[in-house]
């Protein structure tokens, strides 16, 4: 295309030059003509590499169905209950998760705790006891291994009842935040 452009400009340069005789016109305007041609013929439509990968994808995404075998049956997910060895103690399933945690910052983890925070990040944890810590709770920070999460306890009862009440006081209390709406009950498996 640069050649094109500049071919052009070169013939647009050349006629503006009047002191030419005829015959260099009639080679000017031929040389010209030549230019154009070039031009035009370089100037070839394109697609880009995007829609041709696009393509491509579309192509691969449309044959794909038809490679899968059409008698295999997907079975509807259906939520069972996890089985594990509790002790009698325990509360009915659903009423508190049931979960190992190891403790990682604070103590007097017991076997009912209130949790408000979950996160993938130790120093997300860290920040949420700190602010707790400055409301006057003894915030515990505990890792679970198995889902690969840090639990931020804000307090830790050795009755259900009683870590009910300070969950539902916990939700009342901070009333205008939302993620503390989501505060849940962990009873802490050995």
């Amino acid at each position: 295309m640069n050649d094109a452009r500049f071919s052009i400009i070169f013939a647009v340069i050349l006629s503006y030059n009047t002191k030419c005789n005829f015959k260099m016109k009639k080679v000017l305007v031929f040389g010209l003509g030549i230019c154009v041609a070039f031009a035009f013929a370089s100037c070839k439509t394109s697609e880009s590499a995007y829609k041709k990968a696009y393509e491509k994808a579309k192509q691969q995404e449309v044959a794909q169905p038809q490679t899968a075998p059409a008698t295999a049956e997907v079975a509807p997910v259906v939520a069972a209950p996890v089985q594990t060895n509790t002790p009698s103690a325990a509360p009915a399933q659903g009423s508190a998760r049931q979960e190992r945690v190891s403790v990682v910052s604070g103590d007097g983890l017991q076997d009912y705790s209130v949790v408000c925070g979950s996160f993938g990040v130790k120093t997300n944890a860290d920040n949420l006891k700190k602010f707790l810590d400055g409301e006057g709770y003894s915030s515990i920070v505990v890792f679970n291994a198995d889902n690969n999460m840090y639990r931020v306890i804000v307090s830790s009862f050795t009755d259900y009842a009683a870590a009910q009440q300070a969950r539902d006081a916990f939700k009342a209390k901070y009333s205008n935040r939302a993620d503390f709406q989501n505060a849940w009950l962990l009873y802490r498996l050995n």
